[in-house]
C-alpha cells in the first residue's frame, strides 16, 4: 500500500510572507493541523499548530481583539515556520511513512513526486485510514487472536477450520512482537458463521493454537483468555 494512495492530494499552502493570521485562517477553514510553506513554487518549510502556538504574543490576554489581530498580522509565516521539513516520497509504503512519522515524533508530513514537488500530505489521520482498511474493522465481523508456532502452515491449519465453519475471512495479519522465540501471532478478523457455531469453532481452534482473545463486535462480546 503506497502513500501516494492514501495522502490528502488536496494541498492547502501558505507563502512564506503571509502572515500569521492567514495560516491560522487556513487551518480552521479546512480542519488541518499542518501548512507547507512555498516560496517561488518550492516548498520550504512548514508551519503546524504547535508553532502557532509556540509564536502566539505572551502578552495575548493584555490585549484588545483588534490589537492581537494586528499583531498577529504582522508576524510573516517566514518567521515561525520550520526550516528543511520532513517529507515523504510518493512511493514510499504507508509502513515507511509511518516509521518516518514515529521516528521524527510528527503528527504528518508533505509527499512529494519524483521531480521533488509537492503532490501531498500523509498524517496520522491518513495511516489510521489504512489502518482501518487493513484490519477490516468496518465489516465488525468477529476477529481471533492467537498464537503459533512460526512454522509453514500454521496459519493456513487455523483458517481452514474457520472456512469449515462457513466463515469469510477479511483480514489476516500476524506480528512477533511480545511472542517467545519460535512463535508468532495471528489476528483473524471474519464474518458469516452462524453464532451457536462458535462454541465449537473456538475449540477446534485451540487444537492447533493457544487462543488469546476474541472479540464479537455485533454481539459486542469480548472474551481475553
Amino acid at each position: 500500500m503506497l502513500v501516494k494512495n492514501w495522502m490528502s492530494k488536496t494541498v492547502i499552502t501558505a507563502d512564506v510572507n503571509d502572515g500569521m493570521n492567514k495560516v491560522i485562517d487556513l487551518m480552521k477553514e479546512h480542519d488541518i493541523g499542518m501548512v507547507p510553506v512555498m516560496k517561488k513554487g518550492k516548498l520550504v518549510g512548514i508551519v503546524t499548530d504547535r508553532d502557532l502556538k509556540r509564536s502566539s504574543p505572551s502578552d495575548a490576554t493584555t490585549l484588545e481583539i483588534h490589537e492581537l489581530l494586528y499583531l498577529i498580522s504582522k508576524i510573516k509565516v517566514e518567521k515561525i515556520m520550520t526550516k528543511d521539513p520532513i517529507i515523504v516520497p510518493f512511493d514510499f509504503t504507508v509502513e515507511e511513512a509511518a516509521e518516518v512519522l514515529m521516528k521524527n515524533r510528527i503528527s504528518g508530513a508533505p509527499v512529494v513526486g519524483q521531480d521533488g514537488k509537492i503532490v501531498g500530505t500523509i498524517t496520522k489521520g491518513d495511516l489510521f485510514r489504512v489502518l482501518i482498511s487493513l484490519t477490516g474493522v468496518g465489516k465488525r465481523g468477529i476477529q481471533f487472536a492467537f498464537q503459533v508456532e512460526d512454522l509453514p502452515g500454521t496459519i493456513k491449519d487455523v483458517a481452514d477450520i474457520i472456512r469449515h465453519y462457513g466463515g469469510r475471512m477479511v483480514s489476516i495479519l500476524s506480528s512477533y512482537e511480545h511472542v517467545p522465540k519460535g512463535y508468532r501471532k495471528v489476528f483473524i478478523r471474519m464474518y458469516g458463521v452462524e453464532r451457536d457455531k462458535l462454541p465449537q469453532l473456538e475449540d477446534d481452534i485451540r487444537k492447533k493454537a493457544t487462543l488469546l482473545y476474541v472479540v464479537d463486535h455485533r454481539e459486542n462480546r469480548r472474551e481475553i483468555f
